[in-house]
């Protein structure tokens, strides 16, 4: 890597120049991380896909979560805990349903002298 203030040549690593001590700009590698989205899953869900998009976005166990919102739901009321998922169901989005990439289907080559191969 050069230097673009000096023009010298530094190690590619360098965050700043050992001539000139100018500051390196550096790109980072690979693509820029992920924000999380809270959304309603679209794969893992019983009745609207709420405690399932919970999980995906803490990172936990879509059974652990299920459990923890039927006892809030019991220990609450009824009505508080239903309005809760109800609110839960409106406001958050349904997420897209994931893209399964298949590889190119490639017809079986026929060996030249078989005949059963035609």
């Amino acid at each position: 890597m050069n230097c673009p203030n000096c023009r010298r040549d530094i190690a590619d690593y360098s965050n700043f120049c050992y001539y000139c001590g100018a500051r390196q700009v550096v790109t980072p590698a690979g693509p820029p991380p992920v924000q999380k989205r809270l959304m309603r899953s679209s794969v893992d869900c019983k009745i609207a896909g709420v405690c399932g998009g919970l999980a995906e976005y803490l990172g936990a166990d879509p059974t652990a979560v299920r459990l923890i919102w039927v006892l809030i739901f019991f220990f609450t009321g009824i009505v508080p805990g239903a309005l809760a998922y109800l609110v839960a169901w409106i406001v958050m989005p349904q997420a897209p349903y994931p893209v399964v990439v298949a590889a190119p289907h490639q017809a079986p080559a026929a060996a030249p002298n078989n005949p059963q191969a035609v």
